[in-house]
């Protein structure tokens, strides 16, 4: 064969096999989502226009034109310019009591006890029937009168069915005469972790941390048909609003068997990362059997409470409260317990995540885990809350490879009376973001809701402005530690899904991850930050499928 013939036949093979390469751009995909503004939250922080799904999973992503000549997909979505991002994951909630929570009370905002009894007068009106009358959210800071109100209303006005209603961050509680009497709780009854509050030798009704679960543990649990219900009402509220994964903090086994159930039955579909409650029964069963991951729930950790909350000055702290001169809080178990409980959870190779609010059960605890942890590490260990820090401790959470774990609309919700409870040195100890943010390199977000609202997006707002719903303080509160919107992104997403050890699943728009990604109708990254609050969820889709929207 000559030289001429053999180079004819390269040319022509050449030929057939970029005819062939043209042929095969028809790859398939079930979903190609295409001329977007799409925030991938990778390693780079890239932005790109396109992305393909298929069986759940992102294939690709890159430009419009490339994908759309690449792949062949089922269904294809032309966004409009509209800005994409990862699903967005929920670092700390409670997404079982808030599901619950949706057949009780709402006393989120009332401005006065009497409009929190009006709104009692109508969920009894709405429910007669019900063996216990419960409500959840007032705040006595926000009313005229600031303080904590008692049952004598309640007393009269219920005077046969038991009433419970928790204050906003669910550390304080009200009762009625007849909550009390089933609960067995009289003046003299003392608990560790907790204050039952005696005036003049009578009780008010206010329990606070561990006593209210004196209270609690008597109302009857709904059956799973009715949580099933009310859950699934729950899912939607948070798809509603961008939310794909949550993390609920603090579990029990027959809590974790109903979720997993509805889950596998296809009923409920949202992704938890389940702390479990460090209960005898739930070590027992877990130690043993050690944790469950499937695809949609994964158990491996636990919550534990280091101290109440600084509202209703439970949490606990180095010095008195500046308006309670006689009050530090307190820890809601010995010193000894958290170290022995430490001990368990790290031998048994479970992540512990710490509720700690006051300075003095931050250096507790952060002590107790720098004791197990040595230096660096992978453990992943959290501090849930780290609300009030001695700027001596802040160093800790890097040196052991502690993740702070915190809520940005606790800091524009506390920033009009925590000066009141800390004084005007130690506030600026509170809430410190950016310094925390620091000794990682990365810093998880979530809400606490139903203590905050469910909307992520509010926390985003809070995060970078340190501004409430109102656009106010006038420049932000102690912005010294104000996050950047990539932190604030990463700390909903990427971070987020870090501290749950799920950064290889989710958090990001890459190939090979669950394709969970939220459509919005502004772009938060760019708009002005009072308008954030407004943004609207134009859909949210887990594993490529659509769960909310048009």
């Amino acid at each position: 064969m000559t030289k001429r013939l053999r180079y004819l036949g390269l040319s022509a093979f050449l030929g057939l096999s970029l005819l062939s390469s043209s042929c095969s751009r028809g790859e398939k995909a079930d979903l190609l989502v295409y001329n977007a503004t799409l925030y991938t939250v990778n390693k780079g922080f890239d932005k790109a226009q396109a992305l393909a799904v298929k069986d759940g999973k992102i294939l690709e992503v890159g430009t419009s034109e490339g994908l759309r000549k690449k792949y062949k997909a089922t269904e294809e979505m032309d966004a409009q310019g509209k800005p994409v991002y990862p699903g967005l994951i929920d670092a700390h909630a409670h997404f079982f009591r808030y599901a619950m929570n949706l057949r009780e009370a709402d006393l989120v905002g009332t401005t006065s006890f009497s409009e929190v009894i009006q709104r009692l007068q109508a969920q009894r009106k709405e429910l007669p029937n019900a063996a216990w009358l419960t409500g959840r959210g007032w705040d006595q800071n926000d009313w005229k009168v600031k303080q904590f109100p008692t049952k004598d209303t309640l007393d009269v006005l219920f005077p046969d069915v038991p009433v419970l209603i928790q204050r906003v961050d669910g550390h304080a509680f009200l009762a009625n005469q007849k909550a009390l009497d089933l609960a067995g709780i009289t003046p003299q009854t003392t608990i560790n972790g907790g204050k039952v509050e005696v005036v003049n030798g009578k009780l008010t009704g206010i329990l606070v941390d561990n006593a209210g679960d004196l209270a609690s543990s008597k109302i009857p649990m709904p059956s799973p048909s009715e949580l099933a219900v009310v859950l699934k009402e729950a899912e939607q509220n948070l798809f509603a609003v961008g939310v794909t994964s949550v993390v609920d903090a603090g579990l029990e086994k027959s809590a974790i068997d109903l979720l997993d159930s509805l889950q596998k039955k296809e009923e409920l579909g949202i992704r938890i990362y389940a702390m479990l409650s460090p209960t005898p029964e739930n070590k027992s069963y877990f130690f043993k059997k050690g944790p469950y991951t499937t695809e949609r729930l994964n158990v491996r950790s636990f919550k534990v409470y280091g101290d109440g909350a600084l509202g209703s000055r439970g949490a606990c702290l180095l010095h008195p409260y500046s308006d309670k001169p006689n009050e530090t809080g307190f820890l809601l178990e010995t010193v000894q317990q958290y170290k022995d409980l430490a001990a368990e959870l790290y031998q048994h190779n479970f992540q512990m995540n710490t509720h700690a609010i006051g300075d003095s059960a931050n250096r507790v605890i952060l002590q107790i885990y720098g004791n197990l942890l040595k230096g660096k590490n992978d453990r992943r260990w959290r501090i849930e809350h780290a609300q009030v820090v001695n700027p001596a401790d802040i160093p800790l959470f890097g040196q052991y490879s502690i993740l702070p774990s915190v809520q940005p609309t606790h800091a524009t919700s506390d920033m009009y009376w925590a000066s009141e409870r800390l004084g005007l040195d130690r506030v600026k100890h509170a809430y410190a973001f950016k310094a925390l943010l620091q000794q990682n390199n990365m810093i998880p977000l979530g809400s606490d809701f139903p203590v905050e609202h469910i909307n992520p997006l509010y926390g985003f707002h809070s995060a970078i402005a340190r501004q409430d719903a109102e656009n106010f303080p006038a420049g932000g509160f102690q912005m010294e530690n104000a996050l950047t919107r990539e932190e604030a992104l990463k700390g909903t997403t990427i971070w987020a899904a870090y501290a749950n050890f799920e950064e290889k699943q989710k958090g990001s728009l890459e190939p090979g991850k669950v394709a969970d990604f939220v459509i919005l109708d502004q772009d938060i990254m760019t708009i002005k930050p009072e308008s954030i609050r407004g943004v609207k969820v134009l859909s949210t889709y887990l594993n490529g499928q659509k769960v909310f929207g048009q």
